[in-house]
């Protein structure tokens, strides 16, 4: 991964990447659609991106809807518009795809809280767990792993595992701990988190929510506990909006990245959403992503144009995270 990190830089910097057109006259709307047709590409995006992005998309979805639409993409190019551990998986279940990612510095805090070098000694500590890793870690990782999940089928991941099979579960800390609740399993927790996940303010939600009494407080389960405590539900991005769809309440707090609010509006529009109050940002309400919101449409222009970055994974190590990764979506897949 260091080595097409660094050849993806080294390339960027030969054509002046992000110094090219940045007249404010460009379409950039127009111009994707147009480059999308010549080069046969599919872009991908995550409910946290912006919402210009999310539009011109042709899907966007949560972690495991955005795996099997990459595992089934025919175009020659897909185009991720999220954070490079999703390309990463993109490239990883469609290797002869080329993979494009607008801005390569776009990581996630979870994922760099859980390196391979680190993983494996807790491994070699605990020899008889097996691994189960969220899908927010490096290519590297899920190579080491046994079964991937994402938060939409965590719970039915750790179901499939017999009963008698001690499992370590890894990154995060607070997915980890919901679902031992769920599923009583007695599991070893890394000790990672998603700092956006837990910007939420516990004290600013109860006064949000005494301010709104008839609304419904949902929550994704990468927040910390005592946020989960007080939601009506608790799930996965793509959950929270088919529960807002299916729900008959009329106003709701949610607590997760505030990307969702454009795509849930879109589904609602006669309901009232709230973000849910962060712990630090008083001049937003809301939690967002940095490393989400680092693609912009000039960045996702340019990266079609020139088809940079490039994300790329070693065979020896894509044949190895593929297996983790497509057990899980097996499991999914059954009812």
């Amino acid at each position: 991964m260091i080595e097409s990190f660094e050849k993806a830089k080294a390339e960027m910097n030969e054509v002046g990447y992000l110094n090219l057109e940045t007249k404010t006259n460009i379409d950039f709307a127009a111009e994707i659609l147009k480059l999308k047709k010549e080069k046969n590409a599919i872009i991908l995006a995550h409910y946290y991106q912006e919402p210009e992005i999310q539009d011109i998309a042709d899907y966007v979805g949560d972690s495991l809807g955005l795996s099997y639409q990459a595992a089934e993409a025919d175009a020659d190019i897909i185009v991720f518009a999220g954070v490079h551990f999703m390309a990463e998986t993109a490239k990883i279940l469609n290797p002869t795809k080329k993979v494009l990612l607008p801005d390569l510095n776009a990581g996630c805090s979870l994922s760099e809280s859980c390196s391979a070098e680190a993983l494996q000694a807790f491994k070699n500590e605990n020899p008889d767990h097996l691994v189960i890793t969220y899908v927010n870690t490096s290519a590297e990782v899920k190579a080491i792993s046994d079964l991937c999940c994402t938060s939409s089928n965590a719970k039915k991941i750790v179901d499939s595992v017999p009963l008698d099979q001690p499992i370590i579960f890894a990154p995060d800390k607070n997915l980890g701990a919901w679902i031992k609740k769920e599923t009583g399993r007695d599991m070893l927790l890394w000790d990672g988190a998603c700092i956006v996940h837990e910007a939420f303010s516990i004290d600013k939600l109860i006064s949000t929510h005494q301010k709104n009494p008839n609304a419904t407080i949902i929550a994704h389960p990468e927040s910390e506990d005592h946020i989960l405590k007080v939601a009506e539900y608790v799930g996965s991005t793509s959950g929270m909006i088919d529960y807002v769809k299916n729900n008959s309440a009329n106003e709701f707090i949610v607590a997760t990245e505030a990307g969702i609010l454009h795509e849930m509006q879109k589904e609602v529009p006669e309901k009232k959403l709230i973000p849910a109050p962060s712990k630090e940002n008083n001049t937003c309400a809301c939690s967002e992503c940095h490393f989400m919101k680092m693609n912009t449409m000039q960045k996702l222009y340019l990266c079609m144009k020139y088809e940079l970055p490039e994300v790329m994974v070693s065979e020896e190590t894509r044949l190895k995270a593929l297996k983790p990764i497509q057990k899980m979506l097996d499991i999914s897949a059954k009812q």
